[in-house]
């Protein structure tokens, strides 16, 4: 920090000491000013003329009222100006004290808006220019008289030049400011939907490999003794279910890696393409499960394309855990215009014994997914037993559609 922005600093820390200067140094001006004469013989005369004990005494009351400048600016106004007045009136020779109504003048103008600076300004000059010309010693035409005219119109411009820049700076400062606070917002937005999205798919993951691991698992303890074979093999589907909630826990989980840790997996995330061997792992957990797709090959935007088969997988899974091991499933994927519909049914007991809200955050997944996709998603039992999960995916989301426009 340089020299002269220490001391502005200081001076900011202590209006009051500034205001002091600024009276300080207007009387010194005003006091040399009644003692020179402009109109010599060399263009300025020292010492022609000396002010009388009036106009130095209207001299000191202008200089002392200017101290009070920022607490009470028009009070401090009034109080110079009718000093200026009654020394252009009276005084002969004159002293400037209107430079302290002009210093006065400047700051009223820097403090107020504008239409109270034009009001107050052209008053000022009104009063006191009028009365010089028409009251004061000279004629109206000298030059003293258009200087106090110029001088109190350049104090009213300059204060308002000044409110003016102030008023930029800080509109500028404060948009930075809401800049600022809306980016954190959007940082803290964008960190809990991540939160939240890692959140659903270790949901998803866990709750439809450990469902299959648990099935699996009691069918292998029911025959192990009577039918060895088979308790082999379901054990066998133990390890692989197993394997493939390691797999994509540790995909998951490599999304939170910071840039020095170990490379993270880099398998696909999970789509419809792998929809077949989703329900071969409830097919072989001894769980019916039919597929049927008409999408006509659509090639779905990955976020889409997860989502749906999240939302298969989570609705496969209810069925699983309460539908009954007897229920059937029926899965379908069509293309219905600009959207993909997703339906998953089953024939399981009925209501009593469906998924309900409010008992798992499946289903609030579910929706959670679907909504920030821009799509709807429709759940409940369905007429003569069973549940239906219904969920309509835009093709094109906004985030898609936003990066074709660009």
């Amino acid at each position: 920090m340089s020299t002269l922005e220490r001391a502005r600093c200081r001076l900011k820390a202590h209006p009051l000491a500034l205001d002091a200067a600024i009276a300080a140094g207007a009387l010194v001006c005003m006091v040399v000013g009644s003692f020179v004469e402009p109109n010599g013989e060399n263009g300025v005369s020292w010492g022609v003329r000396t002010p009388d004990h009036v106009s130095l005494l209207l001299i000191t009351i202008g200089a002392a009222a200017l101290v009070r400048r920022r607490r009470a600016p028009r009070a401090v106004l009034a109080v110079t100006g009718t000093v200026s007045l009654v020394e252009v009136v009276t005084g002969d020779p004159r002293a400037p004290v209107a430079i302290s109504a002009v210093i006065a003048l400047y700051t009223v103008a820097s403090i107020t808006d504008r239409s109270t600076a034009l009001r107050v300004g052209l008053l000022t000059m009104t009063v006191l220019t009028g009365a010089a010309m028409l009251a004061g010693p000279l004629p109206w035409y000298a030059q003293e008289n258009l200087a106090i005219f110029a001088w109190t119109g350049i104090g009213a411009t300059a204060g308002d030049a000044v409110r003016s820049r102030r008023a930029v700076v800080q509109a500028i400062r404060e948009r930075a400011e809401r800049a600022e606070r809306t980016r954190e917002e959007e940082a803290r937005r964008r960190v809990a939907e991540e939160r939240l999205r890692i959140a659903r798919d270790l949901h998803d993951v866990v709750a439809h490999h450990i469902a299959l691991v648990n099935v699996q698992a009691g069918v292998a303890a029911h025959v192990m003794d009577r039918r060895p074979d088979q308790a082999k093999e379901a054990l066998a589907h133990v390890r692989e279910a197993s394997r493939s909630a390691l797999n994509e826990l540790r995909a998951t989980v490599g999304l939170l890696r910071q840039s020095g840790d170990p490379e993270a997996p880099t398998e696909p995330a999970p789509g419809l393409s792998r929809l077949e061997d989703l329900a071969g792992t409830f097919r072989s957990a001894g769980f019916r499960v039919d597929v049927a797709r008409a999408d006509q090959g659509t090639t779905l935007p990955a976020a889409v394309d997860l989502a749906a088969y999240r939302i298969i997988q989570e609705a496969l899974t209810n069925v699983q855990k309460h539908a009954g091991r007897d229920a059937k499933a029926e899965v379908s994927v069509v293309r219905v215009g600009p959207n993909v519909e997703v339906t998953v049914l089953d024939d399981g007991p009925g209501v009593d014994d469906a998924p309900q809200a409010g008992g798992g955050h499946g289903l609030l997944g579910m929706r959670e997914r679907v909504t920030a996709l821009g799509g709807t998603l429709t759940t409940g039992p369905r007429y003569g037993g069973g549940f239906r999960v219904h969920a309509i995916l835009p093709v094109k989301t906004r985030t898609a559609a936003s990066g074709e426009r660009v």
